[in-house]
């Protein structure tokens, strides 16, 4: 069954109690409206909506990537010290970070096994394991 790319984009919100915004929509169906996982960057979203007719603002974009992240419909993933891809798959996986085209893309999970973690400090608790493999051509 075909699910429209906007309804796709509006369900994803409602799944979050988010209210759906047009620019907010707007956003939602480029993120999730095929019904593929994205890595996106503001800049990046910000760029492959500018075209369609909906068009944001960068700062909105900004905004609302924030919303999205305290919605939990996004995890973000801080690659560079100053850059974020925002995750539209938020169960826990890896990552490698492609540094010659500086991607970020799903890493298999299969092989991956922590023997164990660092014990939070007293009155903290773990709220995420980001791993993040960095790969570059080999010479």
């Amino acid at each position: 069954m075909h699910i429209a790319p906007h309804i796709r984009g509006q369900k994803w919100l409602e799944s979050k109690n988010v209210r759906a915004t047009k620019q907010r929509l707007a956003l939602a169906t480029f993120l999730v409206g095929d019904g593929q996982n994205r890595h996106v960057t503001a800049e990046s979203l910000f760029e492959a909506v500018s075209d369609t007719k909906e068009p944001v603002s960068l700062a909105t974009v900004y905004n609302t990537l924030r919303l999205f992240c305290e919605a939990e419909l996004l995890n973000e993933i801080t690659v560079e010290g100053n850059t974020s891809y925002f995750d539209t798959r938020t169960d826990q996986h890896p990552h490698f970070y492609w540094e010659d085209e500086r991607t970020l893309t799903d890493a298999p999970t299969k092989t991956l096994k922590f023997e164990s973690i660092p014990t939070p400090p007293a009155g903290t608790e773990i709220a995420r394991v980001d791993v993040v493999i960095r790969l570059r051509k080999a010479e």
